[in-house]
């Protein structure tokens, strides 16, 4: 389980295609404090560390994961979100994320406002169930708070802190990013269904 507060970048260091799918290297700073079969999810992505060497740290990629994710298509030396799985004892401040992406979308628009960026972004017409204005998606991994939602498209504003603190700000229209539909409202939805069934 994750919070979607992000707690450190990455940079893609290699990425190696085989039969199986990809291994992906991350350099980071937090890699020593990574063991092998530690989780972390990138891009919201959660992955099980496969090697760890210094400051880079390993995660091998099947089909489902490269198919549902924006991380195959991550070139080396593009920036990551990290974070690691939330401890017993740690505290709970975005909303439940799984790491369980859902689905990738792109990037319609990115401007600012003053020192806030405004990013719009495409919703697949499978996921409109699950958005409302004021709740909770996970964009790339970072918990955030749906500021206008339309039939086809959501609106965010993402503060200078976040900006600062994750790969949002690097964001331009037609890039991929990966979303994450709040769990609750997944859970929601299949009561819902069971019971008119």
């Amino acid at each position: 389980m994750f919070t979607g507060l992000v707690e450190a970048l990455g940079n893609v260091d290699a990425v190696a295609l085989h039969a199986a799918g990809m291994r992906l290297t991350i350099g980071t700073s937090i890699a020593p404090e990574l063991g092998i079969g530690d989780s972390l999810a990138i891009n919201g992505c959660c992955l099980t560390v496969t090697s760890s060497h210094g400051n880079l740290v390993s995660f091998d990629l099947l089909a489902e994961t490269l198919h549902r994710t924006n991380l195959g298509g991550l070139p080396p030396g593009s920036r990551v979100n990290l974070e690691r799985a939330l401890g017993t004892a740690g505290r709970f401040g975005g909303h439940f994320v799984q790491g369980h992406i859902d689905t990738t979308t792109k990037v319609i628009s990115a401007g600012f406002q003053g020192e806030d960026m405004q990013l719009s972004i495409a919703l697949p017409s499978s996921g409109s169930k699950y958005l409302i204005e004021k709740g909770s998606i996970a964009v790339n991994g970072v918990s955030l708070t749906v500021a206008t939602l339309s039939p086809d498209s959501f609106g965010l504003w993402i503060i200078p802190h976040t900006l600062q603190e994750t790969n949002l700000g690097d964001l331009k229209p037609g890039d991929p990013v990966n979303l994450e539909y709040d769990v609750l409202a997944k859970y929601v939805e299949r009561q819902l269904a069971t019971a008119r069934s």
